[in-house]
């Protein structure tokens, strides 16, 4: 299985927070960093097992990288593919959409027939709404670098052991 990790090596955060879930995964699998920024449909399609880094941008919006992405992946059949998201978001500054942009591309992501795998709790966070949420659970790994940046570490490692059961 080849197992690509997504996201923009320009939004910083995120970007870093992709780099300690590479390094969290070591060897368990192997895994190939593409930039976001100059994803195409082809390098998209290219693995079987995904995952994506998506921030919350403002109210609720993918960035501008995925947002422009979307119409392609409408077009898309993504049946027989694994996808883990994970997402960093402000659950003080943003309450009421927190996290917003994993739901939006989770809930793409599965109607395009891709299995998403990673969801994680949501207890030991305070916000409004999100649209990240399914079955009282996060549709992947949130993070929160603004309130509770010492976190994130455990976070992470705990969401890669269960990705190291998941990705083979």
């Amino acid at each position: 299985m080849s197992t690509a990790i997504i996201y923009s090596f320009t939004s910083n955060k995120t970007a870093k927070a992709g780099e300690k879930i590479v390094a969290a995964i070591g060897k368990s699998f192997e895994t190939t960093t593409v930039d976001a920024d100059q994803l195409t449909e082809e390098e998209f399609l290219a693995y079987n097992q995904l995952i994506l880094g998506v921030p919350t941008w403002f109210d609720g919006e993918l960035p501008h990288y995925w947002d422009e992405f979307v119409p392609a992946i409408e077009e898309m059949d993504l049946k027989g593919k694994k996808v883990a998201i994970y997402g960093l978001a402000d659950q003080v500054g943003y309450p009421e959409n927190f996290a917003d942009g994993i739901g939006i591309l989770g809930r793409l992501m599965r109607e395009r027939g891709a299995e998403l795998v990673g969801e994680t709790a949501i207890e030991s966070y305070k916000f409004e709404s999100s649209h990240a949420i399914e079955n009282d659970k996060f549709m992947g790994l949130v993070l929160d670098q603004e309130n509770q940046a010492r976190l994130s570490k455990k976070r992470i490692e705990n969401w890669v052991e269960d990705l190291k059961n998941i990705f083979k």
